[in-house]
């Protein structure tokens, strides 16, 4: 992911403009995740938490509302994108492109795709109000290698469905065994049917071997 996005490190969960073209959010659906995000059933919308105050502007952030600006002023990543959501309803840009990984498990990230951030919304949870960003399955495609090759986008695959692909699979491409840059495939496309919510129709494949499949039924 930090070799993807050319940095040694991600410092934050939401990352505006990380890019020139895009943003990028970090998320989680683990039952201890600090954060509240998840995938509406239709399988293509995500609902994103906003982020917290940073511990040095109070002893408790989960008892703060999170912020739009600092105290300083300065405008959040929150505030960013709401600004980004702000500008796309008011027909002064498109939506913002928003690069998504999921976190599988400890030091497993998985790249869920690009998304357009069209709305948020400000919820209650029970303590404080919390900013949640909606975004929606973008048309946009990775890149690799700087080919025009283009793959069709398929309803997300749960989390639970890829850690258990992942712990069947054992960490490599399932075709030529490597162990960098893997993508989880379905098996028979899902725009041929194919399902997301089963893992024996989902696979790793290295970069290069799902370049070479695309959404050829073998």
């Amino acid at each position: 992911m930090c070799d993807a996005e050319n940095t040694q490190t991600m410092q934050r969960g939401m990352n505006y403009r990380m890019n020139p073209t895009y943003s990028v959010f970090l998320m989680s659906q683990k039952p201890n995740a600090p954060y509240s995000d998840s995938v509406h059933n239709d399988g293509v919308t995500i609902e994103y938490e906003g982020h917290d105050l940073a511990k040095n502007y109070t002893v408790n952030p989960k008892h703060e509302d999170q912020p739009e600006k600092l105290p300083s002023g300065k405008i959040t990543q929150n505030g960013l994108f709401i600004k980004a959501v702000d500008e796309y309803k008011s027909n002064k840009s498109k939506p913002e492109i928003v690069k998504v990984y999921e976190k599988i498990q400890e030091g497993v990230w998985s790249l869920k795709g690009f998304f357009n951030l069209i709305d948020y919304k400000i919820v209650n949870d029970g303590k404080r109000n919390v900013f949640r960003f909606i975004l929606k399955l973008s048309d946009r495609i990775e890149n690799f290698n700087n080919q025009n090759l283009k793959l069709t986008h398929t309803r997300l695959i749960p989390s639970q469905i890829k850690k258990d692909v992942w712990k069947r699979d054992q960490g490599r491409c399932v075709l030529c065994d490597e162990s960098k840059n893997l993508h989880f495939d379905h098996d028979l496309p899902f725009s041929k049917g194919g399902t997301s919510l089963l893992v024996n129709n989902v696979r790793l494949l290295c970069a290069k071997c799902n370049l070479k499949k695309s959404d050829k039924i073998e």
